[in-house]
Protein backbone atom coordinates (compact mmCIF):
# COMPACT_ATOMS: atom_id res chain seq x y z
CA UNK A 1 0.00 0.00 0.00
CA UNK A 2 1.04 3.80 -0.67
CA UNK A 3 0.17 6.11 1.74
CA UNK A 4 0.68 9.85 1.21
CA UNK A 5 0.61 12.42 3.98
CA UNK A 6 -1.11 15.71 2.46
CA UNK A 7 -1.74 19.08 3.83
CA UNK A 8 -5.82 19.98 2.75
CA UNK A 9 -4.11 22.42 0.29
CA UNK A 10 -1.75 19.35 -1.25
CA UNK A 11 -4.93 17.42 -1.59
CA UNK A 12 -6.99 20.46 -3.57
CA UNK A 13 -3.19 20.52 -5.66
CA UNK A 14 -3.21 16.94 -6.51
CA UNK A 15 -6.71 17.62 -7.72
CA UNK A 16 -6.26 20.09 -10.00
CA UNK A 17 -3.67 18.33 -11.93
CA UNK A 18 -5.24 16.34 -14.84
CA UNK A 19 -3.54 13.24 -14.12
CA UNK A 20 -4.11 12.91 -9.87
CA UNK A 21 -5.68 9.66 -11.05
CA UNK A 22 -2.66 8.16 -12.48
CA UNK A 23 -0.76 9.41 -9.46
CA UNK A 24 -1.93 7.84 -6.83
CA UNK A 25 -3.24 4.88 -8.80
CA UNK A 26 -1.63 1.60 -7.56
CA UNK A 27 -3.28 -2.25 -7.20
CA UNK A 28 -1.28 -1.93 -3.84
CA UNK A 29 -3.90 0.13 -2.42
CA UNK A 30 -3.48 4.49 -2.45
CA UNK A 31 -3.99 5.91 1.20
CA UNK A 32 -4.45 9.65 1.56
CA UNK A 33 -3.90 10.91 4.93
CA UNK A 34 -5.08 14.80 4.99
CA UNK A 35 -4.14 16.88 8.12
CA UNK A 36 -4.14 20.44 9.11
CA UNK A 37 -6.18 23.35 8.62
CA UNK A 38 -7.79 24.25 5.60
CA UNK A 39 -6.68 27.49 3.54
CA UNK A 40 -9.31 27.31 1.22
CA UNK A 41 -12.59 26.06 -0.05
CA UNK A 42 -12.91 22.94 -2.53
CA UNK A 43 -14.05 24.50 -5.76
CA UNK A 44 -16.75 22.68 -7.83
CA UNK A 45 -13.73 21.12 -10.64
CA UNK A 46 -12.23 19.94 -7.09
CA UNK A 47 -14.95 18.26 -6.29
CA UNK A 48 -16.10 16.97 -9.90
CA UNK A 49 -12.69 15.44 -10.27
CA UNK A 50 -12.83 13.46 -6.77
CA UNK A 51 -15.26 11.62 -7.46
CA UNK A 52 -13.12 9.13 -9.78
CA UNK A 53 -9.89 9.44 -7.60
CA UNK A 54 -8.72 6.06 -6.73
CA UNK A 55 -7.58 6.08 -3.29
CA UNK A 56 -9.04 6.34 -0.01
CA UNK A 57 -8.91 9.59 1.23
CA UNK A 58 -8.73 10.06 5.51
CA UNK A 59 -9.41 13.28 6.86
CA UNK A 60 -7.94 13.77 10.76
CA UNK A 61 -10.04 16.07 12.33
CA UNK A 62 -11.35 17.05 15.57
CA UNK A 63 -14.36 18.42 14.43
CA UNK A 64 -17.59 17.27 16.36
CA UNK A 65 -19.15 15.88 13.75
CA UNK A 66 -17.56 14.38 10.12
CA UNK A 67 -19.31 16.67 7.95
CA UNK A 68 -18.67 19.96 10.39
CA UNK A 69 -15.04 19.40 8.24
CA UNK A 70 -14.24 22.34 5.41
CA UNK A 71 -12.85 19.27 3.80
CA UNK A 72 -15.64 17.15 4.29
CA UNK A 73 -16.77 16.69 0.56
CA UNK A 74 -13.65 15.83 -0.50
CA UNK A 75 -12.99 12.77 1.58
CA UNK A 76 -13.76 9.62 2.39
CA UNK A 77 -13.76 9.09 6.42
CA UNK A 78 -12.94 11.63 9.16
CA UNK A 79 -11.03 10.44 12.24
CA UNK A 80 -10.05 12.19 15.01
CA UNK A 81 -6.13 12.81 15.96
CA UNK A 82 -4.48 10.11 17.54
CA UNK A 83 -7.25 7.78 17.21
CA UNK A 84 -7.13 4.37 16.79
CA UNK A 85 -9.25 4.36 13.99
CA UNK A 86 -6.29 5.59 11.17
CA UNK A 87 -4.59 2.75 11.90
CA UNK A 88 -7.09 -0.17 11.46
CA UNK A 89 -8.19 1.81 8.07
CA UNK A 90 -4.28 1.68 6.79
CA UNK A 91 -4.67 -2.05 7.83
CA UNK A 92 -7.64 -2.82 5.84
CA UNK A 93 -6.35 -0.80 2.59
CA UNK A 94 -3.35 -2.59 2.43
CA UNK A 95 -5.15 -6.27 3.16
CA UNK A 96 -7.77 -5.49 0.74
CA UNK A 97 -6.72 -2.46 -1.48
CA UNK A 98 -9.10 -2.88 -4.42
CA UNK A 99 -12.46 -3.61 -1.68
CA UNK A 100 -11.42 -0.38 -0.27
CA UNK A 101 -10.87 1.41 -2.99
CA UNK A 102 -14.50 0.25 -4.84
CA UNK A 103 -16.44 1.12 -1.69
CA UNK A 104 -14.79 5.22 -1.34
CA UNK A 105 -15.71 5.53 -5.36
CA UNK A 106 -18.94 3.98 -4.73
CA UNK A 107 -19.94 5.71 -1.74
CA UNK A 108 -18.42 9.25 -3.11
CA UNK A 109 -20.93 8.99 -6.22
CA UNK A 110 -23.76 9.78 -3.43
CA UNK A 111 -27.57 8.92 -4.23
CA UNK A 112 -28.07 7.80 -7.46
CA UNK A 113 -31.53 9.33 -8.11
CA UNK A 114 -32.97 6.29 -6.36
CA UNK A 115 -33.16 3.58 -4.13
CA UNK A 116 -33.29 0.99 -7.05
CA UNK A 117 -30.66 3.13 -9.22
CA UNK A 118 -28.05 2.86 -5.98
CA UNK A 119 -29.00 -1.05 -5.79
CA UNK A 120 -28.18 -1.74 -9.23
CA UNK A 121 -24.27 0.32 -8.83
CA UNK A 122 -24.10 -1.47 -5.52
CA UNK A 123 -24.71 -4.83 -6.91
CA UNK A 124 -22.39 -3.97 -9.81
CA UNK A 125 -19.26 -2.92 -7.49
CA UNK A 126 -19.96 -6.10 -5.39
CA UNK A 127 -20.10 -8.66 -8.63
CA UNK A 128 -16.60 -7.39 -9.74
CA UNK A 129 -15.03 -8.04 -6.58
CA UNK A 130 -16.32 -11.54 -6.86
CA UNK A 131 -14.35 -12.49 -9.82
CA UNK A 132 -11.20 -10.64 -8.12
CA UNK A 133 -8.68 -12.32 -6.19
CA UNK A 134 -8.92 -10.70 -2.54
CA UNK A 135 -12.66 -12.34 -2.75
CA UNK A 136 -10.85 -15.41 -4.52
CA UNK A 137 -8.11 -15.25 -1.82
CA UNK A 138 -10.82 -15.57 1.58
CA UNK A 139 -12.93 -17.80 -0.22
CA UNK A 140 -9.77 -20.29 -0.43
CA UNK A 141 -8.95 -19.33 2.76
CA UNK A 142 -12.40 -20.29 4.42
CA UNK A 143 -13.69 -23.88 3.21
CA UNK A 144 -17.51 -24.47 2.78
CA UNK A 145 -19.49 -26.02 5.55
CA UNK A 146 -21.62 -27.94 3.98
CA UNK A 147 -25.33 -28.18 6.18
CA UNK A 148 -28.55 -29.97 5.95
CA UNK A 149 -31.27 -27.57 4.32
CA UNK A 150 -33.98 -27.45 7.46
CA UNK A 151 -37.24 -29.37 6.43
CA UNK A 152 -39.37 -26.18 7.90
CA UNK A 153 -39.64 -22.58 7.07
CA UNK A 154 -36.59 -19.74 7.79
CA UNK A 155 -38.97 -17.02 8.03
CA UNK A 156 -42.25 -17.13 10.36
CA UNK A 157 -45.33 -14.97 9.11
CA UNK A 158 -48.15 -14.19 10.88
CA UNK A 159 -50.87 -11.95 10.40
CA UNK A 160 -53.02 -9.99 13.15
CA UNK A 161 -55.09 -7.89 11.07
CA UNK A 162 -53.20 -4.52 9.97
CA UNK A 163 -50.32 -5.78 11.10
CA UNK A 164 -48.02 -8.52 9.66
CA UNK A 165 -44.74 -10.08 12.10
CA UNK A 166 -41.94 -11.50 10.12
CA UNK A 167 -39.54 -13.32 12.39
CA UNK A 168 -36.22 -14.53 10.63
CA UNK A 169 -35.50 -18.31 12.08
CA UNK A 170 -32.47 -19.84 11.00
CA UNK A 171 -31.45 -19.36 15.22
CA UNK A 172 -28.66 -22.33 15.14
CA UNK A 173 -26.62 -19.59 12.41
CA UNK A 174 -27.69 -16.44 13.99
CA UNK A 175 -29.98 -15.91 10.73
CA UNK A 176 -27.20 -15.70 8.35
CA UNK A 177 -29.06 -14.91 5.02
CA UNK A 178 -28.93 -17.54 3.44
CA UNK A 179 -31.20 -17.60 -0.35
CA UNK A 180 -33.75 -19.42 0.84
CA UNK A 181 -34.29 -17.24 4.08
CA UNK A 182 -33.45 -14.26 1.06
CA UNK A 183 -36.94 -15.60 -0.94
CA UNK A 184 -38.78 -16.40 2.25
CA UNK A 185 -38.08 -12.73 3.47
CA UNK A 186 -39.09 -11.62 0.24
CA UNK A 187 -42.39 -13.69 -0.27
CA UNK A 188 -43.59 -11.91 3.36
CA UNK A 189 -42.44 -8.36 2.40
CA UNK A 190 -43.98 -8.94 -0.93
CA UNK A 191 -47.27 -9.80 0.94
CA UNK A 192 -47.43 -6.28 2.27
CA UNK A 193 -45.99 -4.40 -0.63
CA UNK A 194 -49.51 -5.97 -2.46
CA UNK A 195 -51.33 -5.24 0.53
CA UNK A 196 -52.31 -1.36 1.55
CA UNK A 197 -54.25 -2.79 4.32
CA UNK A 198 -51.48 -4.10 6.09
CA UNK A 199 -50.39 -0.71 7.76
CA UNK A 200 -47.56 -2.10 10.20
CA UNK A 201 -44.43 -4.83 9.34
CA UNK A 202 -42.26 -5.69 12.29
CA UNK A 203 -39.55 -7.29 11.30
CA UNK A 204 -37.38 -9.83 13.67
CA UNK A 205 -34.83 -11.79 14.28
CA UNK A 206 -34.98 -15.47 16.26
CA UNK A 207 -32.25 -16.75 18.37
CA UNK A 208 -29.45 -15.20 19.75
CA UNK A 209 -29.28 -12.48 17.19
CA UNK A 210 -31.54 -10.65 14.91
CA UNK A 211 -29.06 -11.15 11.74
CA UNK A 212 -25.33 -12.40 12.05
CA UNK A 213 -24.86 -11.46 8.34
CA UNK A 214 -24.93 -13.18 4.63
CA UNK A 215 -24.45 -17.07 4.86
CA UNK A 216 -20.59 -17.34 4.68
CA UNK A 217 -20.60 -20.77 3.18
CA UNK A 218 -22.83 -19.38 -0.03
CA UNK A 219 -20.57 -16.76 -1.28
CA UNK A 220 -19.62 -17.16 -4.54
CA UNK A 221 -21.66 -20.14 -4.86
CA UNK A 222 -23.11 -18.90 -8.27
CA UNK A 223 -21.63 -19.64 -11.60
CA UNK A 224 -20.59 -16.60 -12.03
CA UNK A 225 -20.85 -13.16 -10.95
CA UNK A 226 -22.86 -12.14 -13.99
CA UNK A 227 -25.57 -14.51 -12.83
CA UNK A 228 -25.31 -13.17 -8.91
CA UNK A 229 -25.77 -9.73 -10.34
CA UNK A 230 -29.08 -10.03 -11.98
CA UNK A 231 -30.18 -12.77 -8.74
CA UNK A 232 -29.70 -9.91 -6.20
CA UNK A 233 -31.36 -7.71 -8.39
CA UNK A 234 -34.07 -9.68 -8.63
CA UNK A 235 -34.57 -11.06 -5.40
CA UNK A 236 -33.77 -7.71 -3.72
CA UNK A 237 -34.91 -7.58 0.05
CA UNK A 238 -33.43 -4.50 0.27
CA UNK A 239 -35.57 -2.99 -2.57
CA UNK A 240 -39.28 -4.15 -0.76
CA UNK A 241 -37.93 -2.57 2.57
CA UNK A 242 -37.39 -0.01 1.05
CA UNK A 243 -40.67 0.57 -0.63
CA UNK A 244 -42.78 -0.90 2.37
CA UNK A 245 -40.45 1.83 4.79
CA UNK A 246 -43.00 4.08 5.81
CA UNK A 247 -44.89 0.68 7.05
CA UNK A 248 -41.71 -1.05 8.81
CA UNK A 249 -40.41 -1.57 12.16
CA UNK A 250 -36.99 -3.69 12.89
CA UNK A 251 -35.96 -4.44 16.10
CA UNK A 252 -32.45 -5.72 16.32
CA UNK A 253 -30.60 -7.33 19.00
CA UNK A 254 -27.28 -9.35 19.07
CA UNK A 255 -24.65 -9.37 16.25
CA UNK A 256 -26.53 -7.53 13.50
CA UNK A 257 -23.48 -7.96 10.75
CA UNK A 258 -23.41 -7.64 7.29
CA UNK A 259 -26.86 -7.88 5.65
CA UNK A 260 -27.94 -7.87 9.58
CA UNK A 261 -27.86 -3.78 9.58
CA UNK A 262 -28.20 -3.19 6.05
CA UNK A 263 -31.62 -4.24 5.36
CA UNK A 264 -33.32 -2.94 8.56
CA UNK A 265 -31.87 0.35 7.85
CA UNK A 266 -34.37 1.10 5.22
CA UNK A 267 -37.08 0.63 8.42
CA UNK A 268 -38.60 3.93 9.16
CA UNK A 269 -37.91 3.13 12.19
CA UNK A 270 -35.42 0.97 14.57
CA UNK A 271 -35.59 -0.24 17.55
CA UNK A 272 -32.16 -1.90 19.25
CA UNK A 273 -32.11 -4.38 22.39
CA UNK A 274 -29.01 -3.22 24.49
CA UNK A 275 -27.06 -5.72 24.08
CA UNK A 276 -26.85 -4.56 20.10
CA UNK A 277 -23.66 -4.36 17.84
CA UNK A 278 -23.72 -3.83 14.26
CA UNK A 279 -20.68 -4.13 11.99
CA UNK A 280 -19.85 -3.86 8.01
CA UNK A 281 -17.27 -6.53 7.98
CA UNK A 282 -17.74 -6.95 4.12
CA UNK A 283 -14.10 -5.78 2.91
CA UNK A 284 -12.70 -8.38 5.06
CA UNK A 285 -13.79 -11.15 2.44
CA UNK A 286 -12.64 -8.71 -0.77
CA UNK A 287 -16.15 -7.21 -0.82
CA UNK A 288 -18.15 -4.39 -0.05
CA UNK A 289 -21.58 -4.21 1.81
CA UNK A 290 -23.91 -6.17 -1.07
CA UNK A 291 -27.40 -6.40 0.79
CA UNK A 292 -28.15 -2.49 0.17
CA UNK A 293 -26.01 -1.17 2.96
CA UNK A 294 -24.30 1.89 0.45
CA UNK A 295 -27.43 2.92 0.14
CA UNK A 296 -29.45 2.66 3.09
CA UNK A 297 -26.44 3.43 5.87
CA UNK A 298 -25.79 6.53 4.09
CA UNK A 299 -29.08 7.53 3.92
CA UNK A 300 -29.21 7.40 7.99
CA UNK A 301 -25.60 7.97 9.09
CA UNK A 302 -23.96 9.75 6.20
CA UNK A 303 -21.38 8.47 3.91
CA UNK A 304 -18.16 9.16 6.40
CA UNK A 305 -19.54 7.00 9.16
CA UNK A 306 -20.43 4.42 6.37
CA UNK A 307 -16.89 4.06 5.30
CA UNK A 308 -15.62 4.30 8.90
CA UNK A 309 -18.05 1.25 10.00
CA UNK A 310 -16.28 -0.43 6.77
CA UNK A 311 -12.85 0.34 6.83
CA UNK A 312 -12.25 -0.06 10.46
CA UNK A 313 -14.60 -3.55 10.52
CA UNK A 314 -14.94 -2.29 14.20
CA UNK A 315 -18.29 -3.08 15.51
CA UNK A 316 -20.73 -0.27 17.35
CA UNK A 317 -22.87 -0.81 20.27
CA UNK A 318 -25.88 0.06 20.50
CA UNK A 319 -25.55 3.63 22.38
CA UNK A 320 -23.32 4.63 19.72
CA UNK A 321 -25.47 3.42 17.08
CA UNK A 322 -28.66 5.60 18.79
CA UNK A 323 -26.10 8.23 18.49
CA UNK A 324 -25.40 8.48 15.34
CA UNK A 325 -29.35 7.67 14.16
CA UNK A 326 -28.87 4.10 12.82
CA UNK A 327 -30.82 3.12 14.89
CA UNK A 328 -34.04 5.27 16.14
CA UNK A 329 -34.39 3.59 20.24
CA UNK A 330 -33.08 1.19 22.30
CA UNK A 331 -35.39 -1.32 23.77
CA UNK A 332 -35.31 -3.85 26.11
CA UNK A 333 -38.27 -5.88 24.67
CA UNK A 334 -38.40 -10.25 24.81
CA UNK A 335 -35.94 -11.42 22.80
CA UNK A 336 -36.26 -15.06 22.32
CA UNK A 337 -32.77 -16.88 22.58
CA UNK A 338 -31.85 -20.41 20.92
CA UNK A 339 -28.60 -22.01 21.50
CA UNK A 340 -26.92 -20.96 17.86
CA UNK A 341 -25.08 -23.44 16.40
CA UNK A 342 -20.74 -23.50 16.34
CA UNK A 343 -18.82 -22.68 13.39
CA UNK A 344 -20.39 -19.87 10.54
CA UNK A 345 -22.43 -18.22 13.11
CA UNK A 346 -19.17 -17.77 15.54
CA UNK A 347 -17.05 -16.23 12.21
CA UNK A 348 -20.24 -14.12 11.51
CA UNK A 349 -20.84 -12.89 15.03
CA UNK A 350 -17.10 -12.42 15.59
CA UNK A 351 -17.22 -14.36 18.64
CA UNK A 352 -15.16 -17.39 19.60
CA UNK A 353 -16.75 -20.77 20.06
CA UNK A 354 -15.02 -23.22 22.83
Amino acid sequence: MDRHDLTPDQLLDLLARPTAAEDVATTRGALLVVEGDAGAAPTPDRLARVAGLPAVIVRVSDADRPDDDPMADVVDVVVPPGDDDLAAIEATVGSTPLAATALALLLRAGPAGSVEAGLVAESAVYSTLQAGPEFAAWRARRPVVERPAPDTPVVDVERHGTRLDVVLDRPEVRNALDARLRDELCEALTLAVVDPAITEVHLRGNGPSFCAGGDLDEFGSLPDPATAHLVRLTRSPARLLAALAPRVTAHLHGACMGSGIELPAFARRVVAHPDTVVGLPELGLGLIPGAGGTVSLPARIGRHRTALLALTARPVDAPTAHAWGLVDGIGSGPVVVVEAAPGLAAEQAGVDHP
